[in-house]
Order: structure tokens, then sequence, then C-alpha cells
């Protein structure tokens, strides 16, 4: 058994709920996806018990109805689990995991500027990567998303 099906295993062991949503997908790749009401625990155990010590990165995806979250854990042996949460549209707003990973603030600054997904328990910042000017309800990588206004360039206030 490689290592990737044991992290398998060993996640549909503790959450029976997950047996049909991991996936090896090849050597040093694994996927999961989690429902929003256990990703929790199921994030601590992989930190904490798996040992998926760094958090690589953070993607937001615009699903239509949905906006997906996917944190890259990797382990030290360099085996990378992609673990996905699905958020309502109509309710953008997701927990912070600074606790874990503090240096993920600037991930979670970048999804909330491109696609309008609050993180409860990040602290009050720099907008990033949009400019201070930028509209505060356009969020550029929706794919609804159209500019209502006539975009500055940096540094400049839009008219």
């Amino acid at each position: 058994m490689t290592a990737e099906e044991t992290i398998q295993q060993q996640l549909a062991g503790k959450f029976p709920f997950l047996a049909d949503k991991i996936r090896v997908q090849r050597t040093r790749r694994i996927w999961a996806e989690t429902p929003a009401e256990h990703f929790d625990e199921v994030f601590k155990y992989l930190v904490e018990e798996l040992h998926f010590p760094m958090l690589c990165a953070l993607t937001g995806l615009d699903e239509g109805a949905n906006f997906g979250l996917l944190y890259h854990l990797a382990q030290e042996n360099g085996i990378t689990l992609h673990l996905k949460v699905v958020i309502p549209r109509e309710k953008p707003v997701w927990k912070s995991v600074i606790n874990f990973f503090p240096g993920n603030e600037l991930c979670e600054r970048e999804v909330a500027d491109l696609f309008g997904i609050t993180f409860e328990g990040l602290p009050p910042g720099m907008r990033y990567p949009l400019h201070d000017n930028w509209p505060a309800d356009e969020y550029p990588l929706r794919k609804d998303w159209k500019p209502k206004h006539e975009l500055a360039p940096a540094g400049e206030v839009a008219s």
C-alpha cells in the first residue's frame, strides 16, 4: 500500500462520510472534499494527526451557485492533499485558518478581495491584491463580474 493510500484509508476510517470523497490522483497527490459542517474537524485531523504541517496555497473557485475553497496542504515528504469545501454564494462567509497557519493571512485577503468571501477571524488589514481605490463591491474573479465603474489605475481615484 502506498503512503497516499494509507492516508486515504486513515481519513475514511476516521470520517466515514469522506469515503467516496477522497481520490488519489497520482503519486504524492490526494484530493478530498469535506462537507462544510465537518471542515473544522477534518482540517484539524489533517494538520495535527496526519502531519500536514504546511499550507501551500488557498484557491478560490466560482462554481456558479456556490464558491469552492481549496486548501493545498503538504507533508514534508512531498505528499500534497487538496481539501475542498463548498460554501453558498448567497452567504459567502467562511472561517479563517490563520490560527493554524498565520502565513495564510495574505491568501485569505486575496480570496476575499477577488471573490468577495468574508473570512471570520481574519484581523483588519490592508487589501490584497487590489489597490485601496478598487470599488468595494466588485470582485473580478467572479464569473458574473462586470465592472460597474470606470476603474482607475492604482494610486488614482476612479471618476
